[in-house]
This record gives C-alpha cells, structure tokens and sequence, in this order.
C-alpha cells in the first residue's frame, strides 16, 4: 500500500509530447516525501490511469529517469527514488582547470565562442524544451604546452543565461550558478569514438577523420532539472580520462 501523496492530474494535449509531460509530473511526485526518502512508486498501469495516458507512454518517462540515475527499478521489488549525495558524478568534473591545475598544468583557452541559436532535436530534447527553442551555445578549444587537447560544445537552458563579453575564465558551474541560481548536482554520461572532421579537426588541429573520444553529458541541478548538454571532444593521444569505479 503506497503512502498517501498529492493526485496526479491527467495530462492535456498540446504543446510538449506526452511523454515529457508524463516525465514532469513525475518528476514532481519525485520530490514528495512519500517517495523522495524511498518509498516505492505505484505501478506503470497505476500512474498511466491517474495522469490519462498509455502504459507505453509512462513507461518512456520512468526509463529516461532511470537513465539519469533518478530512479532505479529492481525485479519483484519495484521502482524508487534513487538516493545520492549532492556531490555524486559531478565532483571530479566540476572543474577542468582546476583539476588539471592540481597536475601542474595550466590550461590555456585557444577559443571562446558563446552564440545565441535555435535548439536542433538532440539538444532539445536533453534540455526537454521544444525544438527551435533559442538558447545559448558555448564553444570552446583548450589545451596546454600551445596544443589543443578538446573542443567543448555546451548548450545551456534557457534558465541559464550568460551576459555578453562573458570570458569564461571562471569555473563554468560557478558560472552557471550566479547566472541561473541553479547548482549543477550530477550528470549523465555517454562516451563513444569518433572520427574528427571538418572544422573539429581543425580546431585540435588533428587530420581529418582522426580518431577522437566523444563524451556527451547532460547536466542537471538538485531538483533534477537539465541546465547542459555538452559535447566534448579530446584528442586522446594527448589526454588519458579515467573512472574511478567503487564496488557497493
């Protein structure tokens, strides 16, 4: 038997997918205290039926906040708020220079270029606003010992707004939290290869069609809303990422 919560109201038509405004809703059950400090959510045929949707259409909204690491589902047990600590997949990033700064190397800005442009479908759909929503994009080459090491692309929410003439010489989320009144929490990542083209190659000054690493993450602040979607590509002859994984 689930704790007593605030109903959720069925869904209208228009406007966002009904997926994403399914992902909202819950997102929103999230913080309540029946399930923020770990009680099990009602089954996918349960919400369906309260916000007037698909089975299918709640299931789309729960995986992506699996995918994020907001929820976790276990087999014959049920679905829950995952519980972290505000630190949690953001802490060895939050800073590129500073932690290369604790190697002793100073890390040098090759180019810094903040534009204003309409969102294409990735981006907007990361930063769950429709597409063609105009935000903010932000690139950026860096490296050391006059080489460039990786090419940033950040595209932030709306929320997020930068003043003209921003040098980001700063730490970007302490940046982004002035601006927006947002702390980064935590991220979702992604990592692949891939091969360097056209102006890409250019910037890492690398031949084309070479090959890179391409991390992509999200990042959201302590109520679970997106403030970034980047792409970060390194040259990875001149740059070693490493995970430290501990067993629980």
């Amino acid at each position: 038997m689930h704790a007593t919560t605030k109903p959720l109201a069925p869904l209208r038509s228009g406007g966002l997918p009904l997926h994403r405004k399914a992902e909202e809703s819950l997102r929103k059950l999230l913080d309540e205290p029946a399930y923020s400090q770990g009680g099990l959510l009602p089954d996918e045929l349960s919400l369906a039926n309260r916000l007037g949707v698909s089975r299918g259409t709640v299931r789309t909204a729960l995986l992506r906040l699996v995918s994020e690491g907001r929820l976790e589902r276990r087999a014959g047990v049920g679905t829950r708020v995952v519980r972290r600590s505000t630190e949690s997949a953001i802490s060895a990033w939050r800073s590129f220079s500073r932690e290369m700064a604790r190697h002793g190397v100073e890390v040098r800005m090759f180019r810094c270029e903040l534009r204003a442009l309409r969102a294409p479908e990735v981006v907007a759909e990361s930063l769950r606003v429709p597409v063609g929503t105009v935000v903010q994009r932000l690139d950026r080459v860096r490296g050391w010992d006059d080489v460039p090491v990786l090419h940033s692309r950040s595209w932030f929410h709306p929320r997020v707004r930068f003043a003209k003439g921003e040098a980001f010489t700063r730490p970007l989320y302490d940046l982004v939290g002035e601006v927006s009144g947002r702390s980064a929490d935590r991220a979702s990542e992604a990592f692949a290869a891939v091969a360097a083209t056209g102006s890409l190659a250019k910037d890492l000054k690398v031949r084309a069609n070479s090959p890179v690493l391409l991390r992509r993450h999200t990042v959201y602040d302590t109520q679970g809303s997106p403030l970034e979607f980047a792409e970060v590509h390194y040259v990875s002859e001149r740059f070693t990422l490493t995970l430290d994984l501990k067993r629980e």
